[in-house]
């Protein structure tokens, strides 16, 4: 590797002895065409076969953000990354006018390699197949004369600048025709906003339909998937504070799956492991090789996310105090926020005339999940208003004593860097002694997220119903809380 820097710090230096050459030359036009070879039409087309014949064996790759590649890993990258679907590929790179120096390099006066130096413009396509600027790039290619041919020995991408869209996105949220055409333009049947202020919810919003010719009307049902495990965490932290229920008692006192009887693992699982995603399970049973229920780790050592593990403290909730979850929830919950139109199972005829139909990027509507038992980790049902006033009563602290909201908040268990779970929800360090709560949902026709900023007394809930929702999350939190925004979009892409 420091033979290679070296190479690249001498070639640098050259720049400054040797003179560029003209761009009528011969030499300037040769390496333009193979610079087109390359990019557009192998980049910009996804096309490898450019890349196999015109990078050198011996290539190597710098990149100022992913380190170092030779021939061989940077077509692996480019095949299982950019061009991974080349049908729906979505970047184009462009070579900025007037910034292409050609620099010629001899030995004994003979012609043998070719500096060449400029500017990338990225570009990448959004739905419906719109292309906007995406950023900017500088680069360094040492193109090498071999047997005759061209070939790029070494090339470095650097100092990469990213486009900044908060102009075009205030400008989408400007009014409501203009976000009604950017739903259209993105296949997106119906979107939800709660928007809370000053530690109130201040506005609901509706935009859509909830079939064609139908409006999607204010009180609007959705299923939020997961966004139920924040309902259920509720559930069992009002049970700890009202000193009915233990963080750190063991589950297997109440309940016990058939699956993990015999796994001495089952006796040490908590509420707290569960709240927290230590559980030792994976996300569903179904997704192991055989099927059941089993321990991937001891509790409370690693992290995974799982709704089997929610599901398994439904059936210890269930067993203990005889009762439903949605009885629980509706007793502590439902009732007294005002959540009337808010349940873990499906009410025909209560629903059946507002539910938001789940689809999937092509319009075709999925079958609609009608739960009659709850399910602790997915599925809830309820509205935008509803889920909003549940957020603002975690924000303002008047669910729980002071001692245990600050447990629930407490970073427990590591995702990413600046991003934890405490117990139910996810913690985002935004810097600045600020921090976010947040809990997202996502399944079958359903994106829906909740995000809370403590320290404003802020936060947004939003719920769409198709596979692709989760594409407004962005726009939204950038418009709406600027920074702040960018910087959880931020960490969830690190």
């Amino acid at each position: 590797m420091k033979k290679y820097l070296l190479i690249v710090s001498v070639l640098l230096l050259t720049y400054a002895a040797v003179a560029q050459v003209s761009p009528t030359s011969d030499l300037y036009k040769t390496i333009i065409s193979k610079d087109s070879l390359l990019f557009t039409i192998g980049f910009n087309t996804c096309d490898i076969r450019q890349f196999e014949d015109l990078l050198s064996e011996d290539f190597k790759f710098f990149h100022d953000k992913d380190g170092i590649a030779d021939k061989k890993q940077f077509l692996h990258s480019l095949r299982n990354g950019l061009c991974a679907s080349p049908d729906s590929y979505q970047s184009r790179r462009e070579l900025a006018a007037g910034s292409t120096e050609i620099y010629p390099m001899y030995k004994n006066n003979v012609l043998y390699a070719t500096i060449q130096k400029g500017n990338h413009r990225f570009y990448e396509t959004i739905p419906p197949n719109q292309e906007r600027f995406a950023g900017t790039a500088r680069f360094s290619h040492l193109w090498v004369l071999e047997n005759g041919f061209w070939k790029l020995s070494e090339s470095l991408s650097y100092d990469h600048q990213v486009a900044d869209f908060s102009g075009e996105i205030h400008a989408i949220f400007q009014n409501d025709a203009s976000v009604e055409h950017w739903l259209k333009e993105n296949n997106i049947p119906t979107l939800g906003i709660g928007m809370i202020q000053h530690g109130q919810l201040k506005q609901v919003k509706m935009y859509g339909a909830l079939k064609p010719g139908v409006t999607a009307p204010y009180n609007a049902v959705f299923n939020v998937a997961s966004l139920a495990k924040p309902v259920t965490a509720m559930v069992a932290l009002k049970l700890v504070d009202l000193g009915k229920w233990s963080l750190d008692e063991p589950l297997y006192r109440y309940w016990v799956d058939a699956d993990v009887a015999q796994e001495a693992n089952h006796k040490k699982l908590t509420t707290r492991h569960i709240l927290s995603h230590q559980s030792g399970f994976l996300n569903w049973r179904w997704e192991g090789s055989s099927g059941k229920l089993a321990f991937e780790f001891a509790p409370g050592t690693q992290y995974n996310y799982s709704g089997e593990g929610f599901e398994y403290l439904r059936k210890a909730l269930e067993k203990k105090f005889k009762k439903s979850l949605n009885q629980l929830a509706e007793e502590l919950l439902f009732r007294p926020l005002r959540m009337k139109d808010t349940q873990y199972i499906w009410d025909e005829a209560d629903y059946n005339h507002r539910f938001a139909i789940g689809y999937d990027t092509q319009g075709k509507p999925y079958p609609t999940i009608k739960n009659k038992t709850p399910n602790a980790a997915d599925d809830l049902l309820t509205t935008i208003e509803d889920y909003s006033n549940f957020m603002v009563s975690i924000l303002n602290q008047k669910l729980l004593s002071p001692s245990l909201y600050k447990e629930m908040i407490k970073p427990i268990t590591p995702i990413s860097k600046n991003k934890h779970f405490g117990l139910g929800l996810l913690i985002y360090d935004l810097g600045d002694n600020e921090y976010a709560l947040s809990h997202g949902g996502g399944d079958l026709g359903c994106q829906t997220l909740s995000v809370l900023f403590p320290k404003t007394q802020e936060g947004i809930v939003i719920f769409t119903n198709v596979d692709d929702g989760y594409k407004v999350y962005e726009p939204l939190l950038v418009h709406y809380f600027g920074e702040r925004g960018k910087r959880i979009v931020a960490i969830e892409k690190q």
